[in-house]
């Protein structure tokens, strides 16, 4: 009996992975909720609120991710959200208005524009699907509006069980 050699085709493939989870930001998330320093949980008086700001340990955010949120059902002045902002400016290593879903958004987004689409030009993407991480859906939104102007075509999976999203047509004669 002939038995042909076990080809392992997707390895020979010019497919190109592009995995999201080398993405992440390792640094540690914290939410910063404003609701603890609303009076009696309804409003924010400006005295109190700036004395907290002065006095409030501003180095345990050093080197964090930090989203600013009010999780009570108040009406915060801009300007509260401002003034904490420029206290973590200096030591936090992001800063963001919105719950951490909004920060981990953001975290993605800063860190695909390092990306050079002209590196994927006429390239076959697959854009890698499971992590370990939690990636959130809108970083492969941008990536996928990131690379379709200048990849031949992406895929989402794996390269062995890929789904076809795009694929550059074809030139006409």
């Amino acid at each position: 009996m002939d038995t042909a050699p076990i080809v392992n085709r997707v390895a020979q493939s010019t497919l190109v992975t592009f995995d999201l989870e080398e993405y992440y930001h390792p640094g540690e998330r914290v939410l910063l909720d404003l609701a603890d320093q609303l009076y009696q949980g309804l409003i924010l008086r400006e005295k109190e609120f700036r004395a907290f700001v002065k006095e409030h340990d501003w180095s345990q955010y050093h080197g964090k991710n930090v989203a600013i949120t009010c999780s009570a059902d108040a009406i915060v002045p801009t300007w509260a959200y401002m003034l904490v902002a420029t206290r973590l400016a200096s030591v936090a290593n992001m800063v963001v208005f919105g719950d951490l879903g909004a920060l981990e958004d953001a975290l993605f987004r800063q860190a695909l524009h390092q990306v050079n689409p002209e590196d994927f030009r006429d390239a076959k993407v697959v854009v890698k699907g499971c992590s370990h991480r939690p990636v959130p859906i809108s970083a492969y939104v941008e990536i996928t509006r990131l690379l379709q102007p200048v990849a031949f075509s992406l895929m989402y999976g794996e390269p062995c069980s890929s789904v076809p999203l795009y694929k550059k047509a074809k030139a006409k004669a």
